[in-house]
């Protein structure tokens, strides 16, 4: 029976340090590049004491944006160790919304790669504080971003006002051991060790503050529900800047001592080496990427029998596609359904459930978490089969939203209870099945959209009159953005023009797949505008211009 559990991040990983100090804690397959629990700690240690020759500290907040670089997981627990808060960036973001996240979290530091195939983080930064360019290292002044000091490349090139990670290491190499000693006595649990960012019940994103007993113990009963040991190898090609690969993924490792084969950026062809090559025994993805590899031409030239188990999580995951995965990749998969607030598993399958509840359901309560679905209307619990909203109290549930008591107090009610936004019901058995949402939140391939962000942004464009975001039902990613556009008189904007206007300003996968010009938009007696009716008029509109939805 699991118990919950009070270390921190430092008390698991040092205490696998010191059981299995030569069990391989990270392996980087494609490079050979692999850690032992003892070479992370000690590697992690010397990141810690650099974070502190620069002045960082209990509560400074850090930035990470970045794919998972092997250095990611280090400045994860170099700042748990010394009490800081690991602010995770979407490394998809745009300059907006770059620039809104680093201003909204007070990010005092931030580490970075140098980018991705359509984005240059470098170039970005420098654009967000052009200082760095003149402003020596350690100096910086920067008059939009007041409380950042500090910018650091995750790499071994020199970039001006930037230090280097290996330059971080020589400055912590002169910090006394004595004084890391004395940061980790002042780490409770119950501190602020990560911050995610997410659209939230309203368009702008919001930094949700999770504990160190919030993800910990969230990851540990994920793991209990696989049966991981110290044996088990997940492959990791999920971006460690969601819930789904710090916690569920790394969370689970860390508090089973199991080991990290880490993918940089996900590739169907790197994934399908990498679990043969390490004989993985465990795989997590959202449903495209299980696609991705089952399609690829060379799946069967890999032998993954070594495989037996994993986590389909993000979107609708099609019966269909779980079945492929269980017949031809050997996992006998299980669902997680939760959210970045609540850290973020509620509901669970176990392995050893029958395939179709593992198929059909998102499982049951994870042990220590309430969970109720509750009429929307009334706020009392519903009957078994009675469709409701799901909601949960517990020890997984967030600390709040960053400096938005007013947000918080908006999803977490007088009882305790989270508000998911999402429909459900329990059937007799205790199980849960997701229904539809209550909110607008669009879910692609995984990543979570709120179409109040997209429609103020367009509202800018000249030509708009005015604008609604809606989601269209997608086999493939199980939802795309369409967006239905009310012109300006006079106004000759194309879809083109809308696509052209995004780009590079907004993260790719926010920009409008469908761009439909209408008249009006459907509404209630009372003049509310109806969505999910948009939803079925973007599938009319679609099949009358022959356009396919993928």
């Amino acid at each position: 029976m699991m118990e919950l559990s009070n270390r921190t991040l430092t008390d698991w990983l040092e205490y696998w340090s010191k059981e299995i100090p030569n069990n391989e804690c990270v392996v980087y397959s494609d490079r050979d590049f692999r850690l032992t629990w003892k070479e992370m700690n000690d590697r992690s240690d010397r990141m810690a004491k650099g974070l502190l020759a620069l002045g960082l500290k209990k509560g400074s907040h850090i930035g990470i944006w970045a794919t998972n670089v092997p250095n990611w997981l280090t400045l994860l627990y170099a700042s748990a160790k010394i009490g800081a808060v690991l602010v995770t960036v979407n490394t998809n973001y745009k300059q907006e919304e770059l620039e809104y996240l680093c201003n909204n979290a007070d990010l005092d530091a931030l580490f970075l790669m140098d980018g991705t195939w359509e984005s240059d983080f470098v170039d970005m930064t420098y654009k967000m504080l052009p200082e760095l360019k003149t402003q020596s290292r350690g100096s910086l002044v920067s008059e939009k971003f007041p409380r950042m000091k500090h910018v650091i490349y995750l790499g071994t090139e020199k970039h001006r006002g930037m230090y280097s990670v290996s330059e971080l290491f020589l400055l912590g190499d002169m910090v006394e051991d004595s004084v890391l000693a004395d940061a980790k006595k002042n780490v409770n649990c119950h501190d602020v060790v990560n911050m995610q960012y997410t659209s939230g019940t309203t368009g702008f994103p919001k930094g949700v503050m999770l504990t160190h007993h919030n993800i910990a113990n969230n990851g540990y009963a994920t793991g209990e529900q696989m049966e991981f040991t110290q044996k088990d190898k997940l492959c990791t090609c999920v971006p460690l800047f969601h819930c789904f690969g710090v916690v569920l993924a790394t969370m689970a490792c860390l508090t089973h001592g199991s080991t990290m084969v880490m993918v940089e950026k996900f590739d169907a062809l790197m994934v399908l080496a990498s679990v043969h090559k390490e004989r993985c025994t465990v795989l997590y993805g959202v449903p495209t990427m299980f696609i991705a590899e089952l399609s690829h031409p060379m799946f069967k030239m890999f032998d993954l029998t070594c495989l037996r188990t994993g986590i389909m999580a993000g979107a609708l995951c099609p019966v269909d596609l779980m079945e492929r995965v269980e017949k031809e990749m050997y996992i006998k998969i299980t669902s997680v359904y939760g959210l970045t607030e609540t850290s973020p598993g509620m509901t669970h399958t176990n392995i050893r459930d029958t395939f179709e509840k593992r198929c059909t359901t998102v499982g049951t309560d994870f042990p220590f978490v309430d969970v109720k679905v509750l009429n929307p209307e009334t706020g009392e619990e519903c009957k078994p089969g009675e469709q409701g909203e799901m909601c949960c109290k517990g020890y997984n549930v967030m600390k709040g939203y960053y400096n938005n008591p007013e947000g918080t107090a908006e999803v977490i009610d007088a009882n305790g209870y989270l508000h998911s936004g999402d429909l459900g019901v329990k059937d007799e058995d205790g199980y849960y099945k997701i229904t539809g949402r209550i909110k607008d939140m669009i879910i692609r391939g995984g990543e979570n959209i709120y179409p109040k962000e997209i429609e103020e942004f367009l509202r800018r464009m000249e030509g708009v009159n005015d604008i609604q975001v809606a989601g269209i039902e997608s086999p493939k990613y199980g939802e795309q953005v369409g967006a239905f556009i009310i012109k300006d008189k006079g106004s000759n904007i194309t879809e083109e023009d809308v696509v052209a206007y995004c780009k590079g300003k907004i993260a790719r996968y926010k920009i409008p797949k469908y761009i439909f010009f209408i008249d009006a938009f459907p509404l209630t007696g009372s003049g509310k505008i109806q969505k999910f009716k948009l939803k079925t008029l973007g599938v009319e509109l679609c099949k009358q211009k022959g356009i396919e939805i993928v």
